[in-house]
């Protein structure tokens, strides 16, 4: 998770070069935590809100003793957990909510650099720790080599409800960065439904979650992998060599807006969706989409059903808001793209996990995906 914050407006392609950047982080993770189920046997809910312009998802949560409630971006292709706290040393970005101060805090404790935890930081960061008088330094770097994030490595109290807390979360203090990596757009009008974010094994899951076991791509323990094996558009499969996938693997992030496909996948995708929609007006490409719509004169608009086969095996059909990304009021564009070689892994962003119920059920080793999951 990530601390949010406020940026100055940007366009859909600044937004998306970021999106972009951030893939190019994740491939470089893989090109180079011991998990413990502690869950209980009931489950915390917290309330999960798209964040401004709908790019990201965002929950509220406790922070120290007494607590202090932070907005935070949830990520799941992210291993470290951090915000900003006072004392910035060099500069801190601007924030509506007051910067996290752990002096104020009873239950705040630095981790030392002797601990087992800040030895077990690059399997996280892919960067060293560092000494400050004895204390444990994180730094954690960006796809753009320019954005980064480094302070004290810490644990705190983490509050979910009124009456759920965890002890002992291990956090980081950001201190100094240059430029933060999440730009935050003004929101759209339309934007404003809650989901939730869920942590224990409770009962409460939806009957209707299948679920594909959780895969390793390239030997990293970071990012959450899962097999897609197959594509359909309109109830037709795609002519997609099975290699395609399992070649390189296919990452599902949270924090990655728009799912990116190898080139050869991508490309039979764009075209069956092209002639699906052949009754609709192209518009100009706006990168990285190329394959865009002007639909300001259609009241009504039809999509072909696509498709997601995993693992398992399990068919899943993505709602239709996962499909069109609404690059103005009457440009809307496919809501994928192409990774830039056939060898590089698959992205499966939050835009096609909209409206699904995820389950990331670590303990047993799979994902699981329940459509209508905010119904």
């Amino acid at each position: 998770m990530l601390s949010l914050f406020n940026g100055e407006p940007v366009n859909h392609t600044q937004f998306l070069l970021e999106d972009i950047v951030r893939a190019k982080w994740i491939r470089s993770k893989l090109s180079g935590t011991n998990a413990v189920d502690n869950l209980k046997d009931s489950a915390v809910s917290v309330p999960a809100k798209y964040g401004p312009g709908g790019e990201s998802y965002l929950v509220t949560i406790g922070l120290g003793t007494p607590k202090k409630d932070l907005t935070l971006l949830f990520d799941t292709g992210s291993a470290l957990t951090w915000t900003q706290c006072e004392p910035c040393i060099v500069s801190c970005y601007t924030q509506t909510e007051p910067i996290f101060d752990p002096s104020q805090s009873s239950s705040y404790a630095n981790i030392s650099c002797s601990s087992p935890s800040c030895s077990q930081l690059p399997s996280g960061t892919a960067q060293r720790p560092r000494c400050s008088d004895s204390t444990c330094v994180y730094e954690s770097r960006y796809g753009d080599r320019e954005s980064f994030t480094i302070g004290f490595f810490a644990t705190e109290t983490l509050t979910l409800s009124s009456t759920d807390a965890i002890s002992g979360f291990e956090f980081g203090t950001k201190r100094d960065q240059i430029r933060p990596i999440i730009l935050i757009l003004p929101p759209p009008p339309l934007i404003s439904s809650t989901g939730y974010l869920t942590f224990g094994k409770g009962n409460g899951r939806s009957t209707s979650v299948r679920f594909t076991p959780i895969s390793t791509v390239s030997q990293s323990s970071i990012f959450y992998g899962i097999n897609i094996i197959g594509i359909s558009v309109g109830g037709k499969p795609l002519p997609i060599p099975s290699t395609v996938f399992s070649n390189a693997g296919t990452i599902i992030d949270s924090g990655t807006t728009i799912t990116l496909l190898p080139p050869t996948a991508y490309s039979a995708l764009r075209s069956a969706f092209r002639q699906a929609m052949s009754k609709y007006n192209m518009s100009a490409p706006a990168s990285p989409f190329d394959t865009c719509y002007d639909l300001s004169g259609s009241t009504m608009v039809t999509t072909p059903v696509i498709t997601f086969s995993f693992n398992g095996p399990i068919a899943i059909d993505l709602d239709p808001s996962g499909l069109l990304f609404p690059v103005n009021p009457s440009k809307m564009c496919l809501a994928f793209a192409s990774s830039p070689a056939d060898s590089d892994p698959s992205i499966y962003g939050n835009i096609q996990q909209r409206s699904f119920e995820v389950v990331y059920d670590v303990a047993g080793g799979r994902i699981g995906f329940g459509a209508k999951g905010c119904s």
